[in-house]
């Protein structure tokens, strides 16, 4: 979906009341999209950065290469994607015979948006000699432009897939590709995008935090500034921050991305403290507000009457689709 039919799309949605719809309360959302998943042969994707109430009725919870993953392989005649429109684009691209719907289509993401594929494209032009690695939150304009798509998870792998001597363009986020030039010794050439969610960490109140909590451990993305991540213990993927409190030993850590992943964290270890890095603002925990635009009430409403739907021109969605294809190929001959 370009630019342009995105906005229309979203203004035809709000012209509507779509989102205005007011609900029984005595309704059991739970119930009602466990109905609907059957009668619709529909799968529920949702990302761990979604409220705990819509992870809790998803099919798969995961980062964007688990969801990209098992949204290329399922069988399902709808795909419902609680996250934000990239990653439902995403589905799109990998699944065009089937249905893709997404609870609020004003879901975005400030790192997408960083990125306009025209601008973008007169970049690139100036370096031809460069192959283009793009991490996957960008949009399918950015896509159709790369040679190939990385995620937090994969990114390692997939810079390392190509010659030493190979000059790369990395996009969209320049804190992503930083880290990776510096455990590489890479020297990608960066876009100046970021997300609005992982720059924002305040480091004078996390130094607070540990002063406070001696013992605990500092996890954060790389997505987040390099101060941030030279004062953490850990640094990984969503999934990889998961699984790093699930098999590490300490009892205690202040988690440096969005607050999300806190509801998956305490689930799987309900004896361990987690601590949401605190943001350089008024709030005590940082969380996206694109992520959040999704509730319970839009997706019920969005399996029921099956929009806002991804719709998606075919000729976009096969050059957008070339390099996630070799990403997927990438991951899956490293192991991941």
């Amino acid at each position: 979906m370009n630019i342009q039919t995105l906005e229309t799309a979203k203004n035809e949605l709000d012209q509507i009341g779509f989102l205005d719809i007011e609900l029984d309360p005595t309704l059991d959302l739970f119930a009602e999209i466990e109905k609907l998943k059957k009668e619709k042969n529909a799968i529920l994707l949702a990302h761990y950065y979604q409220e705990p109430d819509i992870q809790d009725v998803a099919d798969y919870i995961g980062d964007s290469l688990g969801l990209a993953q098992r949204a290329e392989k399922t069988d399902a005649d709808m795909i419902v994607f609680a996250g934000v429109h990239f990653m439902a684009e995403t589905a799109k691209i990998l699944n065009p015979s089937k249905k893709v719907v997404i609870p609020d289509l004003k879901a975005g993401c400030s790192l997408s948006d960083s990125c306009p594929p025209p601008l973008f494209k007169e970049f690139k032009e100036q370096y031809p000699d460069h192959v283009v690695v793009s991490y996957i939150n960008c949009s399918a304009g950015i896509k159709a432009l790369s040679d190939v798509i990385c995620t937090s998870s994969n990114v390692k792998a997939v810079v390392e897939s190509f010659p030493k001597e190979q000059p790369i363009i990395f996009a969209p986020d320049k804190n992503l590709g930083a880290y990776i030039n510096k455990i590489t010794g890479r020297k990608m050439l960066l876009w100046n995008g970021a997300c609005m969610v992982h720059e924002i960490f305040s480091l004078e109140k996390i130094t607070k935090l540990k002063v406070r909590h001696p013992n605990a451990k500092l996890i954060a993305h790389p997505e987040c500034e390099d101060p941030i991540l030279r004062m953490a213990d850990f640094i990984g993927s969503t999934t990889g921050l998961l699984k790093y409190t699930q098999t590490d030993s300490s009892q205690e850590y202040i988690v440096a991305t969005e607050t999300g992943i806190l509801h998956q964290m305490m689930k799987a270890a309900p004896q361990k403290t987690f601590i949401p890095a605190p943001p350089d603002n008024s709030c005590a925990c940082n969380d996206c507000p694109h992520m959040k635009r999704n509730t319970l009430e839009k997706l019920y409403l969005c399996m029921e009457y099956e929009e806002p739907e991804i719709l998606m021109d075919e000729e976009l969605r096969l050059a957008a689709k070339k390099p996630i294809d070799r990403m997927l190929e990438i991951s899956k001959m490293a192991g991941l």
